[in-house]
């Protein structure tokens, strides 16, 4: 089997070979953790945990390492934290704590490693120190800045000249700069910020810096795969490579990197602005987005329906369709003979579409034919998917659970809605109807004008 990548680096697509295949290893960019993980959060730890997956069926469940760091240290950690009225450490450890819930709940294998930034200020220290002494940084006013000149193919991932990434980026202006593209490595701490000693005073790390450290300290001067959002090319991904290669003095950082489209909520934008801020939270656990909570495994199977690579648009149908079709699958699964899994049959030859630049879809469409032919093939894979992690009549019982509504809140719906139909607020009846749709409670419209409802574990009323 021959694992075929698109390389952001070579913008092509290319067969994948490990620098080690006893040691493959994957860093993901994680969470700055002031606030809970909005869905947008969930397409890279859902991306790359299939990669993750993927990695560990091909090579082997020992010989992956998957570094996904946390960022706890930021001016928006330190304001929240103000806001608050709480601790720098209470917020980032009960933040960091929350993400963590999240991506169990929508299915991703705990990482190898999961480093915190505050952990690795000397390896930090020590990559800023090779970048002074070989001419690529420099101190100023209390500042480490990269010198971005000094870096002739400076932009090799983003795959454009300096002056245009300085035009198009906010670039802080600032006299103690060289060059209006230079970055920050390590900067000034205010007294009451946190902060560590070094050779140009009290201070601490710039955002760049610190992937390029923890990278180093788990995986290496160079490894094979780096992932993130496609929002971080520039500028973070950029000053990573710099700061790394320019430090170590190699050609590449990682040889692979992937990065994952945008995702926007009902064809908008998320935005706070908006009204359509969601973080995973809410939609595992409150009725904020369709009237109604979801299952994690739900989220997982609903975001890789689109190819990694492209734009998501996150809606309420996909979730509804993901639904039923975990209804169907784990239907399938009540049904086939228990045995060990380590005995099951080879997936190799149904595994081409995920071979392929991960193509989810295409996988996901072979599914639905496996479960049709060759339930048990198509049982393996969706492991390897991370979806049907549970057991089929767990997962019935928590559907009876989902379905099962207070039937004095269904009745007060349905008398609004029958308000809005005899008012001829038809738009508002439909809306009533999706609310209840979403509780799982079909409606009957009779002739009579009465309104009866069915659910899975109660009768009409």
């Amino acid at each position: 089997m021959v694992l075929r990548l698109y390389n952001g680096l070579t913008r092509r697509k290319e067969n994948f070979a490990p620098i080690d295949a006893d040691d493959v290893r994957l860093y993901v960019c994680g969470p700055t953790v002031y606030d809970r993980a909005h869905i947008g959060n969930a397409r890279p730890l859902i991306v790359f945990d299939v990669v993750y997956r993927l990695l560990r069926h091909l090579y082997g469940v020992d010989h992956v390492r998957y570094v996904r760091n946390i960022t706890d240290v930021d001016d928006k950690i330190n304001a929240r934290a103000a806001e608050r009225g709480i601790t720098i450490g209470e917020l980032t450890e009960t933040t960091a704590r929350g993400f963590q819930e999240d991506a169990a709940a929508i299915g991703c294998l705990v990482p190898t490693v999961e480093p915190r930034a505050t952990q690795h200020i000397a390896e930090m220290l020590a990559i800023i120190e090779r970048l002074i002494a070989s001419g690529h940084a420099y101190a100023a006013d209390g500042h480490v800045l990269f010198d971005t000149p000094s870096m002739p193919d400076y932009g090799q991932l983003s795959r454009r000249p300096l002056d245009e990434l300085i035009a198009g980026a906010r670039v802080e202006v600032a006299p103690y700069k060289r060059n209006d593209g230079d970055f920050v490595l390590w900067k000034p701490a205010a007294p009451a910020a946190p902060g560590w000693d070094s050779p140009w005073g009290r201070g601490r790390p710039g955002w760049h810096i610190e992937c390029s450290a923890m990278s180093w300290k788990h995986l290496g001067e160079v490894f094979d795969i780096h992932g993130g959002g496609i929002d971080l090319i520039f500028p973070h991904h950029e000053n990573e490579v710099a700061q790394t290669r320019c430090a170590f003095g190699h050609a590449t950082m990682a040889n692979v990197w992937m990065h994952n489209g945008f995702l926007q909520v009902e064809g908008e934008k998320m935005s706070k602005s908006l009204g359509n801020f969601i973080t995973i939270h809410d939609l595992l656990t409150t009725k904020t987005f369709g009237g109604r909570s979801w299952p994690g495994e739900v989220l997982r199977l609903a975001m890789l329906r689109t190819h990694y690579q492209k734009p998501i648009d996150w809606t309420v149908q996909a979730l509804e369709e993901a639904e039923k079709t975990l209804d169907r699958w784990y239907a399938i699964a009540a049904d086939q003979p228990i045995r060990d899994e380590s005995a099951g049959r080879s997936l190799d030859g149904a595994l081409a579409p995920l071979l392929d630049d991960v193509n989810t879809p295409a996988m996901l469409g072979d599914l639905h034919r496996l479960f049709s032919d060759d339930p048990m093939t198509g049982i393996g894979v969706a492991r390897v998917l991370g979806l049907l992690q549970d057991k089929p009549a767990a997962w019935a019982a928590r559907r009876r659970d989902r379905l099962s509504v207070d039937a004095a809140e269904v009745q007060t719906l349905i008398e609004q809605r029958l308000a809005a139909r005899a008012a001829r607020d038809w738009a508002e009846s439909d809306r009533l109807r999706d609310v209840l749709l979403a509780l799982g409670v079909a409606l009957k419209d009779n002739k009579d004008g009465t309104t009866t409802w069915d659910a899975a574990t109660r009768s009409s009323v």
